[in-house]
């Protein structure tokens, strides 16, 4: 049997309580004390009982991730950028706990002795349910990826519009006039985000908006290849295409390639995130780059600061951080005088 905390109150020649405010770093306890009993707690090798604290001080040391889908929408390197951002920050002391909101059927299990805080890397309005669930439970929370119109929740989130502006300004400054867009899934905030600001640009820079140019994906290689198909069965084929997310611009790549198309030399395709694979495709793809890992790590650095404030410090934290995108200028995009 290990040493408890009795053995080295006998030792120490105090109560079991002064031993344990001691380990706890508690201000009731002269310093002289503590450094005796710490002291001893060394020498024995004392290993607390970290189930048994989590019981008495009512903590789970426990951190939720939570996704609204990991089945759906939610492509493999956004969930490994995710959870390696979070997991950079986080200390081990803390269990990460990752799960789709769509696993649940009520959120009874969603509470404050199974977590200790909730970052909810949100894809669409349909969360608010499960946000104000868990908000009501007195769980600290940090929304990312999706702005929440509550200005009591702290989100932190990559300015998509803006990204998805630039890619567009950038087709067209390349003398791109025929541009379609391959969007992610309907419903999604991120959908609307880059789909308002890919318009915007043509919109802003004259370019006309046709309907035929503007294709239904779903986040995936598939709806990007047969995305593509559709566009160049058109009478009169897109010269550029914007895809919502970079999984489907490779699925359009290659849906171009089996139509016997050149990447760029006859379509242009540009994309959205970032992933690692998009410096490796052939050609290399043009990209918007979405800083999910480091929203992730701002996400967990929030989250842990907001465990450690009383409800009036709260208000110190920005509700809304936005995270800037950045144009990846690589070979899938050409100029339109040099095709």
């Amino acid at each position: 049997m290990g040493v408890t905390i009795k053995d080295i109150a006998k030792l120490a020649n105090v109560s079991h309580t002064t031993v344990s405010r001691a380990l706890n770093n508690s201000p009731l306890i002269k310093e002289k004390t503590k450094k005796k009993i710490l002291d001893i707690a060394n020498t024995l090798n004392y290993i607390p009982d970290y189930h048994a604290k989590n019981l008495v001080l009512q903590k789970s040391h426990t951190i939720g991730l939570f996704f609204t889908s990991m089945a759906n929408g939610t492509s493999p390197s956004f969930l490994v950028d995710s959870i390696r951002g979070v997991s950079k920050v986080i200390d081990v002391q803390y269990n990460l706990f990752v799960r789709g909101i769509d696993d649940y059927d009520d959120y009874t299990y969603i509470n404050n002795k199974r977590f200790d805080a909730i970052i909810l890397m949100s894809q669409s309005d349909r969360d608010n349910t499960f946000i104000y669930n868990v908000v009501e439970k007195g769980i600290p929370l940090i929304v990312l990826n999706r702005q929440v119109d509550d200005s009591s929740i702290i989100n932190i989130l990559s300015n998509d519009k803006e990204g998805a502006y630039k890619a567009g300004e950038y087709l067209i400054e390349l003398g791109h006039s025929h541009i379609a867009i391959i969007e992610g899934i309907e419903g999604f905030k991120s959908t609307q985000q880059r789909k308002e600001g890919f318009l915007n640009s043509l919109i802003d820079h004259n370019v006309s908006i046709r309907q035929e140019y503007m294709i239904q994906g779903n986040y995936d290689m598939q709806s990007g290849y047969e995305g593509m198909k559709a566009l160049l069965r058109l009478k009169q084929p897109p010269t550029a295409v914007f895809c919502s997310n970079d999984d489907m611009a490779i699925g359009a790549m290659n849906a171009a390639f089996e139509s016997g198309l050149n990447v760029p030399n006859d379509i242009s395709i540009i994309g959205f995130d970032d992933i690692e694979l998009a410096k490796y495709t052939t050609p290399s793809l043009t990209t918007v780059k979405r800083p999910i890992e480091k929203i992730s790590m701002t996400g967990a650095e929030a989250v842990l600061s907001l465990m450690k404030m009383n409800k009036d410090d709260k208000s110190m934290l920005q509700n809304k951080v936005l995270i800037n995108t950045e144009l990846m200028v690589r070979q899938s995009v050409k100029s339109r005088s040099s095709m």
